[in-house]
């Protein structure tokens, strides 16, 4: 679970991460995770989630503390097609949408910018 977060920072079960991260179902987490672009999201950006043998039901995408990172409709459809529901928010709020479907049971991925 994620304990906090704040600019530039996340605390995922007591580890501090200052760079952008993936939290795999497993709860597993990919630190220093960059993108090709570093504000706008390609499919590519997501391999440690497609490698899975069992794909997430969900997928969480936080998009900056101001929200500065793109996610474009292809790549949202794309994930759909894969039987992956896309939430995008905030960080802010995103950390906490992760926390309630994890608690609810629901096997949660999530992609999370850091800043901006």
């Amino acid at each position: 679970m994620i304990e906090k977060y704040e600019f530039g920072v996340m605390v995922v079960n007591g580890v501090t991460y200052t760079r952008d991260l993936i939290i795999l179902p497993n709860g597993e987490v990919k630190a220093n995770w960059w993108r090709i672009e570093g504000h706008r999201l390609h499919l590519e950006d997501l391999r440690a989630i497609f490698e899975l043998d069992n794909l997430p039901e969900v997928l969480v995408i936080g998009t900056g503390y101001s929200g500065l990172m793109r996610v474009p409709v292809s790549v949202v459809e794309e994930l759909k097609s894969k039987g992956i529901e896309v939430i995008i928010e905030r960080t802010t709020n995103a950390w906490k949408t992760f926390n309630r479907l994890v608690g609810e049971g629901r096997r949660v991925a999530a992609a999370f910018h850091l800043t901006c």
